[in-house]
């Protein structure tokens, strides 16, 4: 009798690999473990129409019927206290173990914390999980004033939801511009511009120096410069940390993430490590990254299942991103990190435009907004190889599309899509 395959972790990656796993005809036990009592579900929408409306549901990821008709083991509520590399088992809190043949890490990450004075108050809040996003829903509507700490994607996308839901919302980034380690400072300073249009107050280059409260319930943020701004909610997103602490206590190689290789196996090749807690040596880049999204974390688990099913494929998908920030569609194809000049295609005034970043005469990534035609020939582009020169892109879409299929009939693509 077959051990078979257990996956902790039931977000998009955990899922994934699941499906993934019987699409490639693996006919063993898939044990799928989540230590929340959810059924799987999108996070994306979490920050934007969710806590926007009352009446929103979360989206499952998949159907009951899925993980019925699929024979997959779905097991809420259940948290792994140790793994057992050796004896390929997991201990399961509250008593029991579980034994694997293959283990798949999908185990994501979690906001980091605030090390601030108050930040135990009531009403100070991060946003990773359903139950976060529920918190926040129902506490912003006896909040009229929020402060968000941290200008990145998660904290931007909430300040425009409650901006837009008539709140007034002060956003505060302790780096020179928003999304410092997201995008180049181009479209950061239009995002910002945006925001600003609608409303929101940016601070950057300030950091809170404490939160104060009423009752035990938050009710000021203070800057290091002694400013109060009033805060009935606090949103303390200042980035995430990878959940590595089981890999670690089972002496798997650690190092900003779950250390993998190219076919997404850990130190220990029984055990694999996909999505937001796994870091591995990027095949465009040639760095070692830690990627937080789901296209990651998907074809991640695709992988990690043909790994498991005796395919020795290697990762190589075209990463991209996307967020929705108020008005704005931002679409992210490459890893535009070592640029060191960009052109840009469209027009910043009409919110309808992109930027081409290059390495020299290599082109490295394309950021978009409102333009999602260019974001998808972006994907053919790198996913081909293909770097047309800044004149080739003044050509427009078109002549990007000309391009690309004259490349292609001359050299054979490594990956056409």
């Amino acid at each position: 009798m077959k051990n078979g395959v257990v996956i902790v972790g039931a977000g998009h990656a955990g899922v994934q690999a699941a499906a993934s796993l019987r699409e490639e005809g693996y006919d063993g036990p898939v044990i799928l473990i989540s230590d929340e009592n959810e059924l799987p579900y999108h996070k994306p929408p979490l920050s934007k129409t969710f806590i926007k409306d009352a009446e929103a549901k979360p989206q499952p990821l998949r159907g009951e019927a899925f993980y019925t008709g699929n024979v997959i083991d779905y097991r809420p509520g259940v948290k792994i206290e140790r793994i057992d590399a050796g004896r390929r088992s997991l201990d399961i809190a509250g008593g029991g173990a579980l034994a694997f043949d293959h283990l798949i890490l999908a185990t994501g990450s979690r906001p980091r914390t605030l090390p601030l004075p108050g930040s135990d108050l009531s009403g100070v809040l991060s946003l990773r999980s359903l139950a976060d996003a529920r918190l926040i829903r129902e506490l912003s509507t006896q909040s009229d004033d929020v402060v968000i700490l941290g200008g990145g994607f998660i904290g931007l996308e909430i300040a425009a939801t409650l901006r837009a839901a008539g709140r007034t919302v002060t956003v505060v980034e302790a780096l020179d511009r928003l999304l410092g380690r997201a995008v180049a400072p181009v479209m950061a300073s239009h995002v910002r511009q945006r925001l600003e249009a609608i409303g929101v107050r940016i601070l950057t280059g300030t950091s809170i120096a404490r939160l104060e409260g009423e009752n035990g319930h938050v009710v000021v943020a203070i800057t290091s410069a002694g400013e109060r701004l009033p805060a009935r909610m606090v949103i303390v997103g200042i980035g995430a940390v990878p959940n590595v602490e089981l890999a670690q206590e089972a002496d798997l190689a650690v190092a900003n993430g779950i250390r993998v290789d190219h076919q997404m196996r850990s130190s220990v090749p029984e055990i694999l490590a996909i999505g937001d807690a796994a870091s591995y040596r990027h095949w465009f880049t040639g760095g070692d990254v830690r990627l937080e999204s789901v296209q990651n974390a998907t074809d991640q688990a695709r992988l990690a299942a043909r790994t498991i099913t005796g395919h020795a494929d290697a990762y190589s998908a075209v990463p991209w991103f996307w967020s929705d920030i108020g008005d704005m569609k931002l679409q992210m194809v490459g890893l535009t990190a070592g640029g060191d000049s960009h052109v840009v295609l469209g027009d910043l005034p009409d919110n309808k435009f992109s930027i081409y970043h290059y390495a020299g005469d290599r082109l490295l990534g394309i950021e978009s907004v409102n333009r999602p035609g260019d974001h998808m020939l972006g994907r053919k582009m790198l996913g081909a190889g293909f770097s047309p020169s800044p004149q080739t892109i003044s050509t427009g879409p078109e002549g990007l599309k000309a391009a690309l299929a004259a490349f292609l009939e001359n050299v054979p693509a490594r990956a056409a899509g």
